[in-house]
C-alpha cells in the first residue's frame, strides 16, 4: 500500500498500476468537502462513472449515488458441492446447457413473474413501484457484461458453483433517478465534471435513496439465490446427488452501509469493493482462477478488499484488440467449456482485458488471506 498526498485527504492505494483517469477520480473523492478520514483504492481499481471502480469512500451524513453505482448490490454467490470435481467434469456440458436454457442472460427476462417473499414488502417509492412488474420477471436472470455462472474445482479436487450478478435494471434505474436528483440539487456546490453529487442522509431524498438502495440490495441477493436454486436443481438431476442444506457464501460489492470509524457512524461506500470480514469471494477474469478468502478487516482499507481482477481496457478497446475466435480458442486450450448465447461480444470479457488476478491477490495480502483457489472447468457468460 502506498500513500498519495496533495489533496484534502490522503489516498491509500493498493493498486500498483493506476490509470490517469482513475487517479483523477480518486483525487476528486479525496477533495470532497464531506469525505472523511481518507480514500482507499483496492488493487483492481480502474475508472468508472464519477468514482473509480475499486474505490472506498467514507462520509458523515451524506450518501453519494454514483459512489454506489448503477448495479446496486452486484455481487458473488458460491457453494461447494458434495462431489469430486472429476464427477462434475463428466457432466459439465449437460449441466451448463441446461443452465443456459433455464436462466435468461443478456437482456432476456423470464416470460412470467417469479415468486419471492421479497415482493411482499415493497417500499412505497416511485422508481421501485414503476419497475416492480419488470423486477418480478428479472428475478433469477444473469444479465450481461462480466456476469457469469461457473463450474469450478478447488485445490483439493472438490467441485464448486460460483455466480456473479446484481440488481439488473432495478438498480440502474434507482441510481439514475437519485444521481440526477442529487445533481439537480447540488447541495455541496460540486463541479459537474466530478459526477459525485451527494444527498444529505437526513433529507427526504437521502432517506428515499437509502430505502430504495436497500431494497435493490435485497433484490440482488434474492436474484443470486434464485439462480443458485435453479442451478442446484439441475446439478441434482444430472449428478444424482442431494444439495439440500449446503452452506452458501454471498457478498455484495456495490453498496453503501453505515459502519463505525473510531466509534462514530460513517457511511462507507464500496463501489467494486467487498467488505473484508469473514469469508469473502474474489473472482478472476474469464478463464482464470477465483478465490475464497478470509477478510483481515484492515482499517486502512475500511475493512475492504478487491471485488475481482479489474479491467485494463474498455469493452470497445477489447473488441478491437481481440477476436471472438481467439477467446473461444483460449477456452479450449484451458479445457473450459464455454457457453454464451450471443458470442459476438465475447472479446469484451477476455482475460487479456483484465489485470492478472494473481498479481491483484499479491497486492492485497494485508487485506485478505487466501483459503482456496478455484479453477474454472465451465462457464456460462452473460
Amino acid at each position: 500500500m502506498r500513500v498519495i498526498e496533495g489533496n484534502r485527504l490522503k489516498i491509500y492505494c493498493w493498486a500498483e498500476d493506476l490509470e490517469e483517469e482513475a487517479m483523477a477520480q480518486a483525487r476528486n473523492l479525496a477533495n470532497l468537502p464531506f469525505a472523511c478520514s481518507h480514500v482507499a483504492l483496492m488493487p483492481d481499481t480502474h475508472s468508472g462513472y464519477g468514482m473509480p471502480i475499486g474505490g472506498v469512500l467514507a462520509t458523515r451524513d451524506v450518501i453519494v449515488p454514483n459512489a454506489v453505482g448503477v448495479d446496486i448490490g452486484c455481487g458473488m454467490r458460491a457453494v461447494k458441492l458434495p462431489l469430486p470435481a472429476e464427477k462434475l467434469y463428466e457432466k459439465r456440458d449437460a449441466v451448463l446447457n441446461d443452465v443456459q436454457r433455464s436462466i435468461p442472460t443478456g437482456f432476456n427476462w423470464h416470460k412470467s413473474p417469479q415468486d419471492h417473499s421479497l415482493f411482499k414488502s415493497v417500499p412505497d417509492i416511485r422508481v421501485i413501484r414503476e419497475e416492480f412488474d419488470n423486477a418480478r420477471r428479472q428475478l433469477g436472470t444473469l444479465g450481461g457484461g462480466n456476469h457469469f455462472i461457473e463450474l469450478q474445482k478447488d485445490t483439493a479436487g472438490e467441485s464448486w458453483i460460483m455466480l456473479h450478478s446484481g440488481s439488473r435494471n432495478l438498480g440502474k434505474k434507482t441510481c439514475d433517478v437519485y444521481n440526477k436528483a442529487a445533481r439537480d440539487k447540488n447541495y455541496y456546490n460540486l463541479p459537474d465534471s466530478w459526477q459525485l453529487w451527494g444527498l444529505p442522509v437526513d433529507s427526504p431524498l437521502g432517506r428515499e435513496y437509502l430505502s430504495a438502495m436497500r431494497f435493490c440490495l435485497d433484490f440482488a441477493r434474492a436474484n443470486r439465490e434464485h439462480m443458485m436454486r435453479i442451478i442446484l436443481g439441475i446439478v441434482e438431476r444430472h449428478l444424482k446427488i442431494s444439495t439440500s442444506g449446503l452452506d452458501q457464501i454471498d457478498v455484495h460489492h456495490n453498496y453503501a452501509a453505515v459502519e463505525k470509524i473510531g466509534g462514530v457512524d460513517h457511511v462507507i461506500h464500496r463501489k467494486g469493493a467487498v467488505r473484508a470480514r469473514g469469508t469473502v469471494i474474489i473472482p478472476g477474469s474469464m478463464g482464470t482462477p477465483s478465490y475464497i478468502c478470509r477478510g483481515l478487516e484492515n482499517p486502512k482499507s475500511f475493512a475492504s478488499c478487491s471485488h475481482g481482477a479489474g479491467r485494463t481496457m474498455g469493452r470497445n478497446a477489447a473488441r478491437k484488440a481481440y477476436s471472438v475466435e481467439s477467446v473461444i480458442q483460449e477456452m479450449r486450450r484451458k479445457d473450459i467449456s464455454f457457453f454464451k448465447a450471443n458470442k459476438k461480444d465475447a472479446a469484451e470479457e477476455c482475460s487479456a482485458a483484465y489485470k492478472d488476478i494473481s498479481s491483484v491477490m499479491r497486492q492485497q495480502a494485508d487485506l485478505v488471506e487466501i483459503l482456496l483457489e478455484l479453477k474454472p472447468i465451465g462457464v456460462v457468460k452473460g
